[in-house]
């Protein structure tokens, strides 16, 4: 077992500072599926750094319960609302997530607003390289993450009552603005390539610019496979999903073949994908392509130095958390070391572009 799968994999008891009212979580199922339900346990799930995330059992079901952190929070984050939101609207498409029950904004329940959905079971893998499995069941999995996003993105956001789900124009400069706010809110010391990231992006946004659902954080860890088909069972943690460019979506996915192997789990570049059986960039954006009608991606260092960017303020957000005494895994603290290579790869990205 590796380092990232006992680190995120499973449940552990319930933190001090993020404990649940058994009792009262219990009479709100009760209204919500019927006076027999009788919660026998809760644990938290040890992946995920922004909603604490919770296995409910009960004597019916077990069920997952997604909640906003208690404490001092970031004005736009920990939108559990939009998570259970999308998750609804998309259950009757062929993008596979949870079914969701219940979305609660009465803190008086457990303290904050949160969320109930199926425990989906399957396999989460936390390392990009899938070490625990063949050469076959790599490329299914890869294959079965890339058809996965394609289908997201071919989602007629209209027809399944998401028109208003985020603004039609100006995604880019918008998210651009977005996470300076977030990464100046939560700095924590003063790294130049990062600055001058916040210069140069807004300055340099292409003109032609798509509207789809999009994700914000399509990731391997992010999503439950069949361990038999090895086919995607449920997308999770659609936090920061919207409506939005899809490119930026999919360049953001696609950080990890740029990214070194070992950089957070999140990266896989300089190893031997052609044996490991691991499509290669070029291959896995082709097969994108076909999937969502395009022939190119026009602008592609643009976007993948605003996802790294990007990953710097989702990170430094993480670091601002730690500092703030909010943060929900004892992982976030070592993040701060990572921010500062995602500044220097950004702004060479940028340097090759000029």
């Amino acid at each position: 077992m590796t380092d990232r799968n006992e680190i995120f994999s499973g449940t552990k008891q319930v933190d001090d500072k993020l404990k649940i009212d058994k009792e009262s979580l219990n009479d709100y199922l009760k209204k919500l599926m019927g006076n027999n339900i009788q919660i026998s346990d809760i644990t938290q799930f040890k992946g995920g750094q922004s909603n604490p995330t919770y296995l409910v059992e009960t004597n019916i079901n077990n069920f997952v319960l997604r909640r906003k952190p208690p404490g001092k929070l970031l004005k736009s984050a920990h939108a559990v609302d939009r998570e259970c939101r999308v998750m609804t609207a998309l259950h009757d498409t062929d993008v596979p997530v949870p079914e969701t029950f219940g979305y609660c904004d009465d803190e008086t329940v457990i303290g904050t607003s949160f969320f109930i959905m199926d425990h989906v079971i399957g396999n989460i893998y936390w390392e990009l390289l899938l070490p625990g499995c063949d050469p076959n069941q790599r490329r299914e999995i890869y294959l079965s993450m890339n058809d996965t996003i394609a289908k997201l993105h071919n989602v007629d956001f209209d027809k399944v009552n998401l028109a208003d789900y985020g603004k039609h124009e100006n995604y880019m400069d918008r998210q651009i603005h977005r996470w300076t706010k977030q990464y100046k809110d939560s700095e924590t010391q003063m790294i130049p390539e990062i600055n001058e990231l916040i210069e140069w992006l807004p300055k340099n946004i292409p003109s032609d610019q798509e509207t789809s659902i999009v994700h914000g954080d399509f990731r391997l860890d992010n999503m439950i496979f069949d361990p038999i088909t090895h086919e995607v069972k449920a997308i999770l943690d659609w936090e920061l999903s919207t409506l939005g460019n899809p490119i930026a979506d999919f360049t953001y996915h696609m950080m990890s073949w740029r990214l070194p192997a070992g950089a957070k789990g999140l990266g896989m570049m300089g190893s031997d994908l052609k044996s490991l059986n691991i499509p290669s960039e070029s291959e896995y954006a082709e097969l994108y392509y076909k999937k969502t009608g395009r022939e190119k991606i026009d602008n592609w260092d643009f976007y993948m130095a605003y996802n790294i960017f990007r990953l710097a303020g989702i990170a430094q957000g993480i670091v601002g958390r730690v500092r703030d005494g909010t943060a929900s895994s004892s992982e976030a603290k070592n993040y701060e070391a990572f921010v500062p290579i995602l500044g220097k790869l950004g702004w060479s990205i940028v340097e090759g572009i000029k």
